[in-house]
């Protein structure tokens, strides 16, 4: 047989071998990202939260119903707003990035929310909650699928002040993240009949808290409420053990709802509050889902608490993408028109600022080393006293 026939005779075979398995079509590849704080002292939300949308990206990979194939490209921007600037303008600035769901941090969410609108990148807040970041500007651009700190400080200052409390004293970090809670829990307070003795502002990185815990000792507040994330937090339960306050209740936001916070103080964060948009994951219209899928993936690390609002958030991004194709104007005017669309977190609906109403906040207290919903608690039940609790 001659070469040209041998050569001819193998490729029918080849094509013939392509015929038999029928046609094998690539999808294309559509580029999404995530920013969160991946180190540092919150990182343990950050990377609850980068996992959770990993989680949503490899879920749809695996559909096979799914028109694009998805890579995640994620950024740490250091729970700092300088840091989170320049990541949200590299992730802008890839023109192959349709969207991303973005940032744990309010101080970073607010400060990166111009860049957005700048490159025309439509985002997913997953779990800041400065309202400023959706109410101060109405970017088209700009979601957020987790509530507000407005939200918080009304439950706060209303089960605080039926448990008996009035006297409280404020320490809150200067950024807009710890400012914004001041103001909306005075807010709230004044309304529900506390009062605020006297206010500390402290810098996020500061390391000791002897002043003020000094003059707050001489003002006998019952309760000391803290607007600050997760590092500080534990620096100053810490220190007021050291000063014999703890006699006094250690009322926090959502800012310490971390496994982080409980590690870092042992015992001494038993009895300490938070408050937090939603409802604990396993409570969740999806959570049983969302924790099956995401201890079969072994991550790691926990989703934390805003690890199923991250999850949704990729989510409603990959959907849009799916349905209208990897244009970031149109997947921009999608989002801008979600009403009702079911996640794991329940119904999500924008208003014209792109936020989403979460109508249920759940109060915790730390029992026996575990964040535990005030409701199923010793504390709730009258088992347990908080400290100059009636």
């Amino acid at each position: 047989m001659k070469k040209l026939d041998i050569l001819a005779a193998v490729a029918v075979g080849l094509l013939a071998l392509s015929a038999s398995h029928g046609p094998t079509t690539a999808k294309d590849k559509v580029k999404v990202g995530f920013i969160g704080s991946l180190t540092g002292g919150t990182s343990a939300n950050g990377l609850g939260g980068r996992n959770s949308a990993d989680l949503a990206v490899r879920l749809r990979n695996a559909d096979s119903k799914a028109k694009y194939e998805y890579e995640m490209v994620a950024l740490d921007d250091e729970c700092k707003p300088n840091i989170g600037v320049q990541v949200a303008t590299k992730l802008a600035a890839d023109r192959e990035i349709i969207a991303a769901a973005t940032h744990y941090c309010s101080a970073v969410a607010i400060a990166t929310v111009d860049t957005y609108h700048k490159f025309r990148l439509p985002v997913v807040v997953w779990g800041a909650v400065l309202p400023d970041i959706t109410y101060r500007n109405k970017y088209p651009e700009v979601h957020r699928v987790n509530g507000t700190m407005i939200n918080q400080n009304e439950l706060n200052a209303s089960l605080l002040t039926k448990l008996g409390y009035k006297r409280f004293a404020v320490i809150h970090d200067t950024t807009d993240y710890g400012k914004g809670h001041f103001k909306y829990f005075g807010e709230a307070l004044s309304k529900a009949g506390g009062t605020i003795l006297g206010s500390f502002g402290v810098t996020s990185d500061q390391q000791d808290f002897t002043a003020e815990l000094t003059q707050i000792k001489s003002l006998n507040p019952e309760v000391i409420y803290f607007g600050g994330l997760t590092p500080i937090g534990v620096r100053i339960r810490a220190q007021m053990d050291r000063l014999g306050l703890n006699n006094i209740v250690l009322d926090g936001t959502s800012g310490i709802k971390s496994d982080a916070y409980i590690q870092g103080l042992g015992k001494l964060a038993e009895g300490s509050l938070s408050f937090l948009e939603g409802a604990p994951a396993e409570r969740l219209p999806g959570g049983k889902f969302f924790l099956e899928k995401y201890n079969a993936q072994n991550y790691p690390n926990p989703p934390e608490a805003y690890g199923a609002f991250a999850f949704a958030a990729m989510n409603l991004i990959l959907d849009a993408i799916e349905a209208h194709g990897p244009d970031r104007k149109k997947v921009q005017e999608a989002l801008n028109k979600t009403s009702k669309a079911n996640s794991i977190v329940g119904e999500i609906t924008f208003d014209d600022h792109g936020q989403n109403t979460v109508p249920i906040i759940t109060a915790y207290v730390v029992q026996d080393g575990q964040w535990v919903v005030w409701e199923d608690s010793e504390y709730a039940q009258g088992k347990r006293k908080l400290p100059g609790q009636k």
